[in-house]
């Protein structure tokens, strides 16, 4: 509960630097990779611990001269050296400090992206305990061999090209008494495919092409059992049958193949553009699932008869760059 305290006056710390000291944030726009952290874009500030420490280290300066006690003026010296090098030594870390990579892969909107980064520095040191967040998600750069990659969950609310928007990378290592940060806001964006409909009514216009047979997937009717091959999903291992085997045995099913359904925005009618576009997503997942080819026909954008790995991926674009209109 402190902790989430602390964290919510440093937010509204920052905002009010934001709005009353506009150079301590002047980098909003975004930027072209590689983003490079110099001594221009980095800030210092005392943590709550250091403000304490601070004033700790005030009175015992005071006492010290005050009772003219040469131990403790030494003492009182060498803890101020002690944290003008931690000080230093944050500071450092994060200097050099090179964005040269950031993607996700496209999600669903309600999901989650998972939006990796990459940072490169020249420097060989070792460099533990920063931290990047953004919007209350926080993950973990350690710097080693010139090279940290992680991984930041990124809330994918609405469908579209979602920018990432600034990011904060900061450290309060070695001693926690300093708070450096720096802002990091690169040109990059997520593609967020539509949330499908949950109850989407049955795929219309099915037809069956000349010479449909049954194909081999994850459908309906079981065919056989298959030794495992690297890629098969673990849902459609036999478990049983693999311990009994002594090998990994995968069930591969039967399910009819050849067909053909049209999926057109302007045969939904009573839905307005955000409901048609999420039944059309459910559609299009649907024909894929179950082997048809789809001709999905959106407002100025037809796309197919097709399916499998290039067609799929085009009508969900397509629909998740749809204009809410139309």
């Amino acid at each position: 509960m402190l902790a989430a305290l602390r964290e919510r006056l440093w937010q509204r710390a920052l905002a009010f630097s934001e709005r009353r000291l506009p150079a301590l944030t002047r980098l909003k726009a975004s930027e072209p990779l590689p983003i490079q952290l110099h001594r221009r874009r980095i800030y210092v500030l005392p943590s709550g611990f250091g403000l304490f420490f601070g004033a700790l280290l005030l009175a015992m300066l005071i006492g010290s001269l005050n009772y003219n006690n040469n131990p403790a003026l030494l003492l009182t010296f060498l803890l101020m050296s002690a944290a003008h090098t931690a000080m230093l030594q944050g500071f450092f870390d994060l200097r050099g400090l090179r964005l040269t990579d950031a993607h996700a892969e496209p999600v669903h909107a309600g999901g989650m992206a998972r939006l990796r980064l990459r940072f490169e520095r020249e420097d060989p040191r070792r460099c533990r305990g920063l931290v990047i967040g953004r919007a209350g998600a926080w993950a973990r750069l350690d710097v080693s061999e010139h090279v940290a990659e992680t991984i930041l969950d990124m809330p994918a609310e609405r469908r579209g090209l979602v920018p990432v928007g600034r990011l904060l990378v900061e450290t309060r290592q070695p001693l926690g008494l300093v708070r450096i940060w720096s802002w990091v806001h690169p040109q990059v964006s997520v593609l967020v495919y539509p949330r499908p409909e949950d109850n989407a009514p049955p795929l219309p216009d099915v037809t069956t092409r000349s010479g449909a047979h049954l194909r081999r997937g994850p459908g309906e009717q079981l065919h056989s059992l298959r030794p495992y091959r690297q890629g098969d999903p673990l849902r459609l291992v036999a478990w049983k049958r693999s311990a009994q085997a002594g090998e990994l045995q995968v069930r591969e099913f039967e399910q009819p193949a050849g067909g053909d359904c049209l999926l057109d925005w302007s045969r939904i009618e009573g839905l307005d553009p955000e409901a048609r576009i999420a039944r059309l997503t459910r559609w299009v997942l649907e024909a894929e699932r179950r082997g048809l080819r789809s001709r999905l026909q959106l407002p100025g954008i037809a796309l197919g008869p097709g399916r499998g790995s290039g067609h799929l991926p085009a009508c969900l674009r397509a629909l998740a760059l749809q204009p809410g209109h139309g």
